[in-house]
């Protein structure tokens, strides 16, 4: 019988790692996702062909849980815009 996950899984300090060390960021970049992946799950049916499903496939249905799992697995990604960016 397959072990259920937990947050512990995949290791918070190799998620840090992924996005800067930054706690904050890791926070933001997730929770965007799992609102992304609702969404998706919330707007089934209805013909929206914006929503991205979810990239992994995991024993969690909890969408924050598939948010990291996709970060991990490095199949979500985010910019942090330069100075340069940010002026233009």
């Amino acid at each position: 019988m397959a072990e259920r996950p937990t947050l512990v899984d995949p290791p918070i300090e190799t998620l840090l790692a992924k996005v800067g060390e930054s706690r904050f960021t890791l926070v933001a970049v997730t929770a965007i996702r799992a609102r992304e992946i609702n969404e998706y799950y919330n707007g089934l049916g209805q013909g929206h062909g914006a929503l991205v499903p979810p990239q992994v496939t995991s024993l969690s249905n909890k969408s924050l849980s598939l948010a990291m799992e996709e970060l991990y697995e490095g199949k979500l990604e985010f910019h942090r815009p330069t100075a340069e960016e940010i002026e233009a």
